[in-house]
Formats: C-alpha cells, sequence, structure tokens
C-alpha cells in the first residue's frame, strides 16, 4: 500500500542544506544522461488550470509525477506522486506545497554553491511569499548573508516576512517601500513574485551591484518578472531545464530580441557538473521555472525518512488538500 504523507508529515524533516545536497546530486545524473524529464502538459478549463509534470531518475531508481491545478482566485493544490522504476509500483503520494518551495529555493541554492562571494552579503527580495523565504533561506545557507531587505506590493506581507525570516535567520530584514529600493546595492537579488502583468517587477538599472540575480516567479510566457536589459547585463544565463524559454516569459522575450544568445546560457546540470563554469565577475542570473526531476530529488528522501515511521501526524487526502496553498495577496506565483 502506497505511503500517504500529508503536509504535516513533511513539516521539519528535510533541512535546506540537505535539499541542496539533493538538488545538486540530482543535476549531475541529469548532465550524465542518466535521467528523463518529460514536457509539462498544460490544460486550461472554465475557472482555471492543471499542469502534470514526470521525471525519472535512472540512477536511484524512482520516477515521480507532480500534478497541480488552480481554481482562479482560490488557489493551487498540489500532489506527488512516487514510483518505483524496477516493477512500476507506487510508493508514496505526498502533498507537493513544501516540496515545491523548498526544491525552489534548493536549486538557487545549487547556484549559490557555485558561485563564490567573498565576505558578508546583503540581500534584495522582491516578493514576500513562501518561497522568498525559501529563497532567503537557501542564500543564507550558503553565504554568510548579513541583511536583507524585501518589497511587496502588500504592506502586510512584506512586514511580515521581514519579522518572521528576521527572527528565523538571527539578521535583520528590512521592508521597504518599493522594489527599486529594496533591490539597489545588493550582490544578491531575488525576484519571487506573483505578478502575472507584462511589465517587469524588477529592472537593469536597479542591479549595479549584483553578483547573483535568481528569477524564480515568472514560469509563464504572458508573465514578464525581470526586464530584457537585467538578461542583456549578464554575463552568463543558468536555467534549470532547457526548455526554461518555452515556459517563462522574460526569458523568452529575451532569447527573441536577442539580449541573450544560446553562448550565454548554461543548465543547471552543466554547473553542478562542472561541464561549464560561472564567470569570475560581472551579473549571473539564474532563471528558474522549476522541473519533476526536482520534485522527484526530494520526494524520494521524504519516502526513505518517512516510510517507517509509525507516528505520522496527518494523511495526505484530509489534511493537506482541503485548503489550497496560494490564494490573493499572498505575494508570489505557485505554479511551479
Amino acid at each position: 500500500m502506497a505511503l500517504m504523507l500529508g503536509a504535516e508529515a513533511l513539516e521539519g524533516v528535510v533541512e535546506m542544506r540537505e535539499a541542496i545536497d539533493l538538488l545538486e546530486a540530482m543535476s549531475q545524473h541529469e548532465a550524465a544522461g542518466k535521467t528523463f524529464i518529460s514536457p509539462r502538459l498544460n490544460s486550461a478549463f472554465d475557472g482555471g488550470w492543471m499542469r502534470m509534470m514526470f521525471a525519472a531518475d535512472y540512477v536511484a531508481g524512482y520516477a515521480a509525477t507532480k500534478v497541480f491545478h488552480m481554481i482562479d482566485d482560490v488557489g493551487v493544490r498540489y500532489v506527488v506522486s512516487l514510483y518505483r522504476l524496477a516493477d512500476g509500483e507506487l510508493l508514496a503520494v505526498l502533498d507537493g506545497r513544501l516540496i515545491t518551495d523548498l526544491r525552489t529555493g534548493a536549486a538557487s541554492g545549487v547556484i549559490a554553491r557555485k558561485l563564490k562571494i567573498e565576505g558578508p552579503i546583503t540581500v534584495g527580495l522582491i516578493g514576500a511569499g513562501h518561497q522568498a523565504r525559501m529563497q532567503l533561506e537557501a542564500l543564507a545557507s550558503v553565504y554568510r548573508v548579513e541583511s536583507a531587505a524585501v518589497y511587496s506590493p502588500t504592506a502586510e506581507n512584506r512586514e511580515r516576512l521581514a519579522r518572521q525570516m528576521s527572527s528565523k535567520l538571527g539578521i535583520p530584514v528590512k521592508a521597504e517601500a518599493t522594489a527599486e529600493v529594496a533591490t539597489r546595492g545588493h550582490k544578491v537579488v531575488v525576484a519571487a513574485t506573483s505578478s502575472q502583468s507584462s511589465q517587469p517587477v524588477l529592472r537593469a538599472e536597479w542591479l549595479g551591484e549584483c553578483r547573483l540575480l535568481c528569477a524564480v516567479g515568472s514560469t509563464r510566457p504572458q508573465s514578464i518578472e525581470v526586464d530584457e536589459g537585467s538578461f542583456r547585463a549578464a554575463k552568463l544565463v543558468v536555467v534549470d531545464t532547457p526548455r526554461a524559454a518555452e515556459e517563462a516569459g522574460d526569458l523568452q522575450y529575451a532569447v527573441k530580441s536577442g539580449a541573450i544568445g544560446a553562448e550565454q546560457q548554461k543548465t543547471m546540470a552543466q554547473i553542478a557538473s562542472g561541464a561549464a563554469s560561472l564567470p569570475d565577475s560581472g551579473l549571473v542570473v539564474f532563471k528558474s521555472v522549476g522541473t519533476a526531476l526536482q520534485d522527484l530529488a526530494l520526494a524520494v528522501r521524504y519516502f526513505e525518512l518517512l516510510r517507517g515511521r509509525k507516528d505520522l501526524p496527518g494523511a495526505l487526502d484530509l489534511a493537506s488538500l482541503k485548503k489550497p496553498v496560494s490564494a490573493k495577496g499572498k505575494g508570489e506565483r505557485r505554479d511551479k
């Protein structure tokens, strides 16, 4: 019988540093040609949409699907299913909310590990939801972060993130009134927003001191989170899948306009495996749209750690799927 793992059962089981390790190892499998990732299946219906993803890791011996749907003005629900490749047996069904947030932060952590920045740094955040929190946690697990600033158009959201992450990380996190103020002057900048606009929320002229830009919010063709100039200014653009330009509007536009060429793009797998290296100076942009292979890496670890437990605190079908994990005003996009 498949193990059912709700959101409550997953909380606190895998820490950020371990998640970064898991995604780095998975990326090395990918670089060696030992994985498979299917194209995403996207379906729109009246009042919402559905996305389906699949991946297999032949080294680990597992495959996974992630299926998630959104109901307009309500939110998104996620389910990850884990299978054994040897016989196709369904091993576990897991709530996908924490997995999605954790692996998105950990992916940025993989790139940050490879991009050395000397001394303490500061971080600028646009977005104040779960994924923005995970991004800051990932960066703080790699770099010596001495402070951070955050902007969200909703004052309550940015002030809440500032309080919570100041307490969690033990560093000052300041809520700022504009995106420009929150991002100017920082070595690392994160865009993790829920913007569905064709107008960018982050502009290149704010990035004069920036060494690493993690753009993780826009995953739909109609959404422009980071402006063309930010990509044009980059010495290298790292993507977590070669299909990223098919999915993210900001990257898609930058490629079509000629702001970046094929020679300026590398994959996370190439960086993690050492097949490609990051420049010693200048701006690096990491554009993440998320993959089922990243979900798989974490689902396997949760299954291995929890399959023998007799005291799990919740069941997936009741504990985690009654409430959506995204709604209006949460300050982030949750469709990865």
